[in-house]
């Protein structure tokens, strides 16, 4: 079972994605342009696309934005900080992840207060290096955890599948390939 979503940061990125095993991933910070020929490899080698909507440069990051690729590019998934795209994702049939930043008390009352309202498919948490918040954010929220950020280590990795999170999102190759060996078989 594939434990991490490989992030391409860079269309070099994406071509080491494309070769792996993984059958998800997810494609950050891309600009428009590029999301007719990203779309169109992934789906010639039988992969599957989450779009950080937020960072797709050109293309404003809101319900109408998000109603344009997923019509267009049919894309797996797609991630936002807003909840109006995970809204719209949801709408269309897209699996929607609510992304959540960790930086205090007052921002995790406010993101709870969206998820409660938006019920995302799942959540990414970053930084995801806080096994503790995993627990509690997944319990509060009964919703699946994605972590991501600052995962630098497999040991890191490990700490937060056994903590609760579904997967880990992460652009370290290292990661990648300790973890391929279990989508293989």
């Amino acid at each position: 079972m594939q434990k991490i979503l490989p992030a391409s940061t860079s269309y070099k990125d994406f071509e080491k994605f494309l070769e792996s095993p993984y059958e998800i991933g997810i494609f950050l910070d891309l600009h428009i342009a590029q999301l007719k020929h990203v779309a169109k490899m992934a789906k010639e080698h039988d992969k599957k696309m989450i779009y950080h909507v937020d960072l797709i440069q050109g293309l404003k990051n809101d319900e109408f934005g998000t109603e344009f690729i997923c019509q267009e590019f049919k894309p797996y998934g797609v991630i936002s900080t807003k909840s109006s795209v995970i809204l719209k994702a949801k709408q269309k049939g897209v699996l929607a992840i609510q992304r959540m930043f960790l930086l205090d008390s007052h921002a995790l009352e406010k993101t709870f207060r969206i998820i409660d309202r938006t019920k995302p498919d799942y959540v990414e948490v970053l930084p995801g290096l806080m096994p503790w918040m995993i627990k509690e954010i997944k319990e509060r929220t009964h919703t699946k955890i994605i972590a991501g950020g600052l995962i630098r280590t497999v040991t890191e990795a490990q700490s937060i599948l056994d903590a609760g999170a579904e997967f880990i999102s992460t652009s370290k190759k290292e990661i990648w390939a300790h973890y391929a060996s279990e989508v293989q078989a």
